[in-house]
């Protein structure tokens, strides 16, 4: 069974009952398991700034499933919840992203794992550090509690 980070979140409807009623479908699919869960964050919004804050989430599943048969699984549960993709960094009922799928480096059209953005998200670090703070980024080769201090001291201008 393979390892692997998702990270989801919300900003549309009931927020927390989307990120459970997303992470139910996922575990309802024969090939996945969620094994960790981190707490609940909420975030202002990212890029597009006038829409309502997020809550994020990160879950550590095992899966036998491909990447991207992964991606369709993930795509199919977002569909089915109403996601509807307008604009980039839009409102959303619920996003699902592959995070981290054990440490496989892979890019194409439609995905790319590591993701390519996270390591610039505190709304992605701090939820994964807690439950994968040791886990070590392929492509950085730094773990993500290391990753997540990077980025808060970033933030806080040091």
């Amino acid at each position: 069974m393979a390892v692997v980070y998702l990270g989801l979140g919300s900003n549309l409807g009931d927020r927390r009952e989307n990120l459970e009623t997303a992470i139910n479908r996922l575990e309802d699919h024969e090939s996945i398991e969620v094994v960790k869960r981190s707490s609940i964050l909420e975030t202002a919004p990212y890029g597009k700034t006038d829409q309502p804050d997020f809550m994020n989430m990160c879950i550590m599943i095992a899966t036998r499933v491909s990447p991207l048969d992964l991606l369709e699984i993930v795509l199919a549960v977002e569909h089915d919840m109403g996601r509807v993709r307008k604009e980039v960094w839009g409102p959303r009922t619920i996003d699902i992203d592959i995070l981290l799928y054990e440490d496989l480096e892979l890019s194409l059209d439609d995905l790319n794992i590591p993701h390519t953005e996270m390591h610039k998200r505190g709304f992605v670090l701090r939820p994964l550090s807690e439950i994968a703070g040791d886990v070590v980024h392929p492509r950085f080769g730094k773990t993500i509690e290391t990753l997540k201090h990077e980025l808060e001291a970033e933030e806080a201008g040091h």
